[in-house]
């Protein structure tokens, strides 16, 4: 029923249907992470996460070509990619633990302008004068948020910020590896290093011992782990669920439509964050957080446009 539902559609279309199941699905993840921060460790409910997550990867992968698609060529690089996204993760939600959803995901937004800086300096490529000031406006927006050298300054802002830098960093090992592995290869190794690392923090610091610190961030890093209630664990379930479901409803997505079609939705996130974050929370942002996102998201929009503009300047120029 659903899969004749979305044929329905042009691809372009349906492209940005899978992109909007991928975003409710993962707001619903970072909003249980949100909820079970107060009471369990990051890293607790990054390694239940990541079990269920890589149990379904692993058997789509075995029901949908095969687990040798699993296998890397290159392990180092993997591993390396898998660690910067543990470290934005860790950043993006020990942030979210005292701060608003939706302001969170707007200062992660930042991102494209590091991929863009990054682009530059590790892969070669071209920044022209629209770049450039795409991303001077996009960064205003984050200083904006952040209010920097103000009496409401809080240094937890700079969090999802270092979150948008190391994910950037994973995205320019992601262009790397693309030439030789597979998507599902580098969704494997994700989880993998989500699991290792997590299991590895639970030796080192689980008993919480090191979790002497009256600061809500660093209690959600250190804080001893505990088996969960049946109600948390069914939450742990449906964050794992929410999370690989988003990430494969994300790569159908691009997968269906072109990639300067659909890249614009993903801002779409920004008003199911408010919307979710007023429901549970009662969070609005405040004037000036509209302000900030507005910058970040147009800034974002212009860097997606510019750039399908110049890819059909150059096609036609190649014609």
């Amino acid at each position: 029923m659903t899969i004749r539902f979305f044929s329905r559609f042009s691809r372009n279309v349906q492209g940005i249907l899978c992109m909007f199941v991928a975003l409710m699905f993962l707001t619903v993840s970072d909003a249980t992470i949100k909820w079970l921060s107060s009471s369990y460790a990051l890293h607790e409910i990054t390694l239940i996460r990541a079990i269920f997550a890589l149990v379904l990867v692993v058997l789509f992968a075995k029901f949908f070509g095969g687990l040798s698609q699993l296998r890397s060529q290159r392990l180092g690089l993997q591993l390396l990619r898998g660690f910067m996204l543990v470290l934005a993760n860790i950043f993006f939600f020990l942030g979210l633990s005292v701060m608003p959803l939706a302001t969170t995901v707007a200062l992660f937004y930042c991102g494209p302008f590091f991929i863009c800086l990054l682009a530059k300096v590790v892969l070669g490529e071209p920044v022209g004068v629209f770049r450039w000031l795409a991303i001077t406006s996009g960064m205003f927006g984050v200083i904006v948020i952040a209010q920097p050298g103000s009496s409401e300054f809080n240094w937890s802002v700079l969090l999802p910020v270092a979150a948008a830098l190391t994910y950037s960093l994973m995205v320019m090992m992601t262009r790397k590896l693309a030439i030789s592995d597979s998507a599902e290869s580098m969704s494997f190794y994700i989880h993998v290093s989500f699991i290792w690392f997590s299991v590895l923090s639970g030796f080192v610091i689980g008993n919480g011992q090191f979790n002497i610190f009256d600061h809500q961030t660093l209690n959600f890093l250190l804080r001893a782990w505990y088996w969960p209630s049946a109600a948390d664990f069914q939450l742990l379930l449906l964050c794992g669920v929410a999370s690989a479901g988003g990430a494969y409803m994300l790569s159908q997505s691009y997968r269906m439509a072109q990639a300067s079609f659909v890249a614009p939705f993903e801002y779409v996130s920004l008003p199911f964050a408010i919307a979710v974050g007023f429901i549970v929370w009662g969070d609005l942002p405040t004037l000036r957080d509209y302000l900030g996102s507005t910058l970040i998201v147009s800034s974002g929009l212009a860097m997606v446009f510019l750039e399908t503009h110049m890819r059909r300047r150059k096609l036609i120029a190649n014609n």
